[in-house]
């Protein structure tokens, strides 16, 4: 899927998406279309949406956007949030399952715990759409939206070497020697995408780290020893704490976050162990929360990952739309995200990484936020 290198592979993901934008790919998702067949069987259907949380404003501002703009087509929606709790969203998709539900939205907390109650979806021929986390361990899933979570990972890492000025603008070396030290933090591990995130980011940093450029103090160089188990804030505050006890004196340059919440702990540890807050490492992020991006424009935070979850959402409901229509959803990857049972066709999105020097062209430009909101 990734070709031998980094540069290889965006080659290949540009033929990709340009391919996709001609000619589309297309799922099949059998006869689980939510019994709707004819114009107008899907007048006032209900939708299920499961999202995994309301202490991450990105999940909140997902399950608003999908709700809206399937209300938008004429469709009830059941929209419920689990508080990272398994048994809270499996119960929840139980309810609306037997509520009557057609078809269901859902971004999982842990994929690999939903086997059981998809069953049931698929014996009432529910159709099941996966939302920017992969569900896992069943064939009871029949399409993915998603960003391409492996050139996230690139992005997160390319943003890190920017920032230390290894590479310039156009992601050229510069020639920079170091040594630099930085640290490394995972996703949790029971979300799928973390290993993608995880995977584009070593992949990147690899060379670097090889020949020397890069030093990661702590010797926690493996996903597992990475990783922040559901992406607490305060896990992360916890595990960076604990690294600066190991690394002692040694100045860190640099620290790789796969998250904005992430992030947030990460500094706070930084700053409580003894850094200024506007002599910080260089410090990576995702989702391009609010509270991260007046990080960034305070200089203490360097970038994060924009994926404009507008068009997440509005991908997912078209997805719908066409199935409760008896109709194929679009996709444009048919190879790439493999549950373990079946590969689950894909539509994958672009993200951007966004630095103080783009925040307001990027965020503010594309009517994201406002200036009052970064305020």
């Amino acid at each position: 899927m990734r070709g031998n290198t980094v540069k290889n592979r965006k080659l290949l993901g540009g033929i990709a998406a340009a391919s996709a934008l001609v000619i589309g790919l297309s799922g099949c998702a059998g006869d689980r279309t939510g019994g709707a067949t004819e114009e107008g069987d899907t007048e006032g259907a209900l939708v299920g949406v499961s999202m995994p949380t309301q202490q991450s404003e990105r999940w909140i501002a997902d399950g608003e956007n999908v709700q809206s703009s399937l209300e938008e087509l004429g469709y009830k929606v059941d929209l419920q949030f689990a508080n990272d709790e398994i048994p809270t969203q499996v119960s929840q998709i139980e309810n609306m399952i037997t509520g009557g539900a057609k078809a269901l939205i859902i971004a999982s907390i842990d994929g690999t715990t939903l086997t059981d109650v998809l069953q049931q979806a698929a014996d009432a021929k529910i159709p099941v759409i996966a939302y920017d986390r992969l569900i896992n361990g069943t064939e009871n899933v029949d399409y993915y939206t998603t960003f391409d979570n492996y050139e996230v990972g690139v992005q997160q890492a390319t943003s890190l070497l920017n920032g230390l000025g290894i590479v310039d603008e156009s992601g050229a070396d510069t020639g920079e020697a170091g040594p630099f030290n930085i640290e490394l933090f995972a996703g949790s591990p029971d979300d799928n995408n973390a290993r993608f995130f995880w995977d584009g980011a070593i992949a990147t940093l690899q060379p670097y780290l090889d020949s020397g450029v890069l030093n990661v103090p702590s010797g926690q160089l493996d996903f597992e020893q990475a990783a922040i188990l559901r992406w607490l804030p305060e896990t992360a505050q916890e595990r960076m704490e604990n690294i600066l006890t190991i690394i002692g004196d040694v100045k860190l340059d640099g620290v790789l976050s796969p998250y904005d919440g992430l992030s947030i702990g990460i500094i706070s540890a930084l700053t409580s162990g003894g850094y200024s807050a506007d002599a910080l490492p260089v410090i990576t992020g995702q989702d391009a929360e609010v509270g991260s991006v007046k990080s960034i424009i305070a200089g203490e935070q360097y970038a994060t990952i924009f994926k404009d979850t507008r068009l997440l959402g509005e991908q997912a409901v078209k997805m719908v739309d066409a199935l409760l229509n008896g109709e194929e959803p679009e996709v444009n990857d048919t190879e790439t995200y493999d549950n373990g049972v079946k590969v689950v066709p894909s539509y994958l999105l672009e993200s951007t990484i966004v630095t103080a020097e783009n925040y307001e062209e990027v965020l503010i430009g594309g009517d994201y936020y406002t200036e009052d909101d970064l305020k």
